[in-house]
């Protein structure tokens, strides 16, 4: 994947835009450094569910800005968040399924760039993606068609990771329970 991010840094502010939406660029240590001591200080399961609330609410305004700056509509708008992610240095992220009219997906990830920056650990590292692609999903059937069957709201997890031996990581979006 050759990455073709169109970034623009203003000169009278520093401030880096890419698809008009502000951007950070940091190392990915630094970031990894950062995440792991709020895990460690919060603990695994509190910070799960706050980064699950805030990337589900991230991901949705993505979406919602991305669609209005492409012209996209629908799983393309997904499809695009996976491509950007990808060339932000994330991972490589692939749908392998998808059904917005049951609020399902499954997402592949190679390369994540937490379990990168952290060999040897062991364990579901990548769990901070997970809200990201229930707020996609949910995006994707909020703004559906009226006259398209539109998908119950979603809820997605993480259920195998690369850092567990396997090849990659592994995220299903489901029907939230009611």
């Amino acid at each position: 994947m050759q990455p073709q991010l169109p970034i623009d840094v203003d000169p009278n502010t520093g401030v880096w835009t890419t698809d008009a939406l502000p951007m950070l660029y940091v190392p990915r240590h630094f970031f990894t450094n950062n995440h792991t001591a709020v895990e460690e200080a919060l603990g695994r399961d509190a910070y799960a569910e706050i980064l699950y609330k805030a990337g589900y609410k991230s991901a949705y305004h993505w979406c919602d800005k991305e669609a209005k700056q492409h012209g996209l509509t629908g799983m393309a708008v997904f499809e695009h968040y996976l491509t950007r992610l990808s060339q932000r240095g994330w991972g490589i992220f692939t749908i392998v399924e998808s059904d917005p009219s049951t609020s399902h997906a499954r997402i592949e990830l190679h390369n994540s760039s937490f379990v990168l920056a952290q060999p040897g650990k062991q364990g579901k590292l990548c769990y901070m993606f997970a809200g990201w692609f229930a707020g996609a999903m949910d995006w994707v059937n909020d703004t559906a068609a009226p006259e398209a069957k539109k998908g119950p709201r979603s809820h997605s997890i993480e259920t195998q990771c690369a850092a567990e031996g396997h090849d990659h990581c592994v995220f299903e979006v489901s029907p939230l329970a009611s």
